[in-house]
């Protein structure tokens, strides 16, 4: 999640732009499913004046933001949550998400099975090689859902450049670019995105050049393939 911030020196007159930057920090907590409790303070609060070392009586904006800026400090936790998922994964979900990966998204015909980018398929683009990219979590998840314009990979939301959800563009805008994007194997719901997000991260992302040992560890058994790797 990005949330965010606002020196309070520069809100003075530019109640419409500090409205909106307000406004994206509620919205992007809800969104994660946390609730955001918001009040305010008395008009006269000097301790948050000094606080700010701001010389002047606080707008009701301004002292709306400091108390919204007390709760993100309360519930930093919880929005740092949704980042350690991968390390927190049920291992059926990191199966479910392998079977994602194989087979309704069938990541492996351009990725390959390793996600090392020796495609399953020759008749499909070039895959990226997932184990030495340094796409952290938040970055993988858009380009799964959204695609990346301009190359093979297709978008797997099925809302994607509908609503400027992708990249701010619509499927207007990328036809004006001249772009059409690829269609995927099967669109992919949220919490299946997540899921093959999860065995990702935990299997193929960051994880350098595939080995036996790794192979053994990717398959959960000495599988065939793993025999031709060192």
């Amino acid at each position: 999640m990005t949330v965010t911030t606002v020196r309070p020196e520069l809100v003075e007159g530019c109640r419409s732009w500090f409205d909106r930057a307000l406004l994206s920090i509620v919205e992007g907590l809800t969104t994660n499913g946390i609730k955001v409790v918001m009040s305010y303070v008395t008009p006269n609060d000097a301790i948050v004046s000094n606080h700010l070392n701001y010389p002047r009586p606080l707008s009701r904006w301004q002292r709306l933001f400091v108390r919204v800026t007390a709760h993100l400090a309360i519930i930093a936790p919880l929005v740092a949550a949704p980042l350690a998922r991968a390390q927190a994964a049920d291992p059926g979900d990191i199966a479910e998400g392998m079977r994602l990966f194989m087979q309704k998204g069938n990541c492996q015909a351009c990725h390959g099975w390793a996600g090392d980018g020796r495609k399953m398929d020759n008749q499909m683009p070039d895959g990226a090689n997932l184990r030495e990219t340094k796409l952290d979590r938040n970055n993988f998840v858009m380009i799964v859902k959204c695609g990346l314009p301009g190359t093979g990979m297709p978008p797997f939301d099925r809302l994607a450049y509908s609503d400027g959800r992708c990249f701010g563009k619509k499927q207007a805008d990328l036809r004006a670019m001249g772009i059409k994007m690829a269609d995927p194997p099967a669109t992919l719901q949220l919490r299946e995105i997540e899921t093959l997000t999860d065995f990702a991260f935990a299997k193929i992302v960051g994880k350098g050049a595939m080995d036996r040992a790794k192979c053994v560890d990717y398959w959960g058994s000495p599988a065939e393939v793993c025999k031709e790797l060192k």
